[in-house]
């Protein structure tokens, strides 16, 4: 199985945190960034006021890569489903 997609969408995170922290100032990207990591959907619900980024950043990168692997892996599936029929 490749894992080529858990490779592109951990490029996707890295970047959108890389994104983030060079320009958080600016609203798109803060607007992008907060609307394409998902643990920034859950983060204020735990802990608003202060927000320590660099484990927000930390799970953004592996929710991204977790979300690559199941694509990945249900792929890999459809594919050896279909072989067998």
């Amino acid at each position: 199985m490749k894992y080529t997609l858990t490779f592109y969408f951990t490029l996707l995170g890295i970047a959108l945190c890389f994104l983030h922290f060079v320009g958080h100032e600016n609203d798109a990207v803060y607007l992008l960034f907060y609307s394409l990591s998902v643990p920034a959907w859950i983060w204020p619900l735990f802990e608003y006021t202060d927000v320590n980024f660099i484990m927000l950043y930390l799970t953004t990168i592996v929710s991204w890569t977790l979300i690559g692997y199941l694509c990945d892996r249900f792929a890999y599936m459809g594919r050896s489903r279909r072989k067998q029929s």
